[in-house]
Formats: structure tokens, C-alpha cells, sequence
């Protein structure tokens, strides 16, 4: 019970500290996006499902392993994931997220990997992040290309 109420004060913690401002995401949400990204909505459930399954993932590989190493592991790819949009609007640098999103679907490459051992379903419950970062950070490129001027 202590794993799981601290996981998510961690989780949420993180999520708080690492949030733009309203002047700075504003910025960002003036931004061109491709013509194809007609699913904008949908984004925030889908993080939010990922999120979930983050969240469940961290709490199986910790049951399975007690590992403080991989708990360091899910916390250095919440950081990665939580840092993209605040670096994007901080910075006001699309190539930054971009960069960023290419390092956390590595990172979370990997944790995946080192989680597969102690726990499948840990590993199992990273796929959502894995298969939405890529086109995260596509769309990030390309915002990139549509927006030069900013």
C-alpha cells in the first residue's frame, strides 16, 4: 500500500512540477500542426491512459522486483515525458521536444526491456507509451517544418 500511494505522489508530484505555464502553453497552442493530426482532441485521454498504465506498470515491477534501480528507471522516463512539452514552451524550441521525445521512447525502450524479466505485465503496460511517443515526437518534427518563424 506504501508503494502505491508513493508511486503515484511521485507520479503526480512530477506531473505538477513540470507543467508550463498558461503564457507559455498558450504560445504553444497557437502553433501550426499538420494538416493529418485531426485526432488533436483525443490526446489528453490518450495520456491520461498512459499515464494509468504507467502508473500500474511502475507498481507490478516494484511488487515483482523491489528494486530501487528500476524505480529510478520509471523516474528518470517521467521526468523525460513530463520535461517535453514543458521544455517545448519554455524554450519555445520545437527541436528540443523533439529531441526529448526521441529520448524518452529510448529510455522507455529500454526500461521495457529491464522490466521484462521481473514482471511481463510491467513491460506489457509501457507499450502504450512506446507505441504513441513516436508519433508524438513525428508530429513535433513536423510542427517543427510548419512553424519556423516561431
Amino acid at each position: 500500500m506504501v508503494a502505491a500511494v508513493l508511486i503515484l505522489v511521485v507520479l503526480v508530484g512530477v506531473g505538477a512540477g513540470l507543467n508550463p505555464s498558461r503564457e507559455q502553453f498558450a504560445w504553444f497552442l497557437r502553433l501550426r500542426r499538420p494538416a493529418w493530426l485531426v485526432f488533436e482532441g483525443l490526446i489528453p485521454g490518450i495520456w491520461l491512459v498512459i499515464y494509468v498504465c504507467f502508473y500500474g506498470s511502475a507498481l507490478l515491477a516494484w511488487r515483482a522486483s523491489w528494486s530501487w534501480g528500476l524505480m529510478g528507471g520509471y523516474l528518470g522516463l517521467l521526468l523525460l515525458v513530463q520535461s517535453y512539452t514543458w521544455l517545448i514552451c519554455r524554450t519555445r524550441s520545437l527541436a528540443r521536444g523533439t529531441a526529448i521525445g526521441l529520448a524518452g521512447w529510448l529510455w522507455g525502450g529500454a526500461l521495457t526491456v529491464l522490466v521484462l524479466g521481473p514482471s511481463p505485465l510491467a513491460a506489457l503496460l509501457l507499450l502504450p507509451f512506446l507505441l504513441w511517443s513516436p508519433l508524438g515526437t513525428l508530429v513535433t518534427w513536423q510542427m517543427q517544418r510548419l512553424n519556423r518563424t516561431e
